[in-house]
């Protein structure tokens, strides 16, 4: 199956017959050819695509998209690039208007308030942590189960969620591989083939089957290093 293939009813639904989308290719190191896989995956399907990286006005590009998609790679130096050309608020503007967003691994950490639930190495200084805020709660994408027959004696990514977990308020949603978060409007569902793994504050971490309706953690009241006492 090759690229998007498995999520192209999803995008479908999510463009709801926009032809257009705005690529933002800055979690990759090399933006020419992520935008050039994204081109031709998304044009099988009749999409066209235009690539942040190369537009002379970041800003006014994100103001025109008929919709966005957000690929993957280091959420740190997506970040970082988007903080550099001043396009995150302009980004949340758009969004926030009305314009559909589409995020996968590191574009969907960034819809979250802080990528501190990415999965990714910090290979650059961001000025913040802070992200679009476009959902209250963390993903935590490509999640993955402890295997009790592993020999790897580092932390398991459960043993990493719950430490976030310690000094922050926050629920994180594990997305397994093959599903995804779908918001619209006041309603979230865990769409997708795959479940997913939910973890809150002093809780147990609940499982999440497929087409779980999510909406109460919209509601959700994001607090930040509150420490392991509070």
């Amino acid at each position: 199956m090759g690229f998007l293939e498995h999520a192209g009813e999803a995008i479908d639904a999510v463009l709801g017959g926009r032809r257009s989308v705005l690529f933002v290719p800055f979690a990759s190191g090399d933006p020419d050819r992520y935008a050039g896989v994204v081109r031709a995956a998304l044009g099988r399907a009749g999409i066209g695509v235009t690539s942040l990286h190369e537009a002379g006005d970041a800003a006014r590009a994100l103001r025109e998209a008929q919709a966005v998609f957000v690929g993957g790679g280091n959420s740190f130096r997506l970040l970082r690039a988007l903080t550099r050309l001043g396009a995150l608020d302009a980004l949340r503007r758009a969004v926030q208007e009305g314009v559909p967003y589409l995020g996968a691994s590191a574009g969907s950490n960034l819809a979250c308030p802080s990528i501190r639930t990415t999965n990714d190495m910090p290979i650059v200084e961001a000025a913040s942590l802070s992200a679009l805020g476009l959902i209250p709660f963390q993903l935590n994408p490509h999640y993955v189960d402890p295997d009790p027959r592993s020999r790897h004696q580092g932390e398991t990514r459960q043993q990493r969620i719950e430490e976030f977990l310690e000094e922050n308020d926050v629920p994180v949603l594990g997305l397994r591989e093959g599903c995804w978060l779908r918001v619209s409007g006041q309603r979230a569902e865990l769409a997708g083939c795959s479940t997913g793994r939910l973890f809150r504050r002093h809780a147990e971490p609940a499982e999440v089957p497929a087409s779980a309706d999510l909406s109460w953690l919209l509601g959700t009241r994001p607090r930040f290093d509150v420490g392991a006492s509070a």
